[in-house]
């Protein structure tokens, strides 16, 4: 229950961040952006994270307390995320981000657990929708991802 309220309220914190100090993110002054904003960011929060999450776990956490990977675990949660990467590939060929033509918070949302699907087996998994690919490449090319990207990279 903790872990899932806490990841409910660093949304409603990464909103009051962004309200105070990069409202540009949230759209808040054009109603039809500000929606889209608001679906997309919701859209990540049901659809998108609880796909990533287990598969997350599996390969990364799991391993690491000393456990085996449940590869069933895996194959059932990269179904479920395929399907919305499906979704997402349709979204993206309509506009360069996700709430529209303009970096959004609904697209930073994506960052934290994104990165970390790089340090699984499935790291390529955006290779099969060129659209999602384009999307994180340019997200990934963003010195604020940079920055957070050295903050969680194990060091060599």
């Amino acid at each position: 229950m903790f872990p899932l309220l806490f990841r409910l309220e660093s949304r409603a914190i990464c909103k009051y961040a962004c309200r105070k100090n990069k409202p540009e993110l949230l759209k808040e002054g054009n109603l039809k952006e500000s929606a889209m904003v608001d679906v997309w960011i919701e859209v990540e929060s049901n659809q998108y994270t609880p796909a990533l999450r287990p598969i997350l776990f599996e390969c990364i956490i799991h391993p690491m307390m000393g456990g085996a990977t449940d590869e069933k675990v895996v194959e059932d949660n990269l179904v479920k995320l395929k399907t919305v990467l499906d979704v997402y590939e349709t979204r993206l060929t309509e506009s360069k981000y996700l709430a529209g033509d303009f970096l959004s918070l609904a697209d930073l949302n994506h960052v934290s657990t994104t990165l970390c699907l790089g340090a699984t087996p499935h790291a390529s998994l955006f290779e099969a929708y060129p659209h999602v690919k384009a999307w994180w490449t340019d997200l990934l090319a963003r010195p604020s991802v940079q920055k957070v990207y050295s903050l969680i990279k194990p060091s060599s």
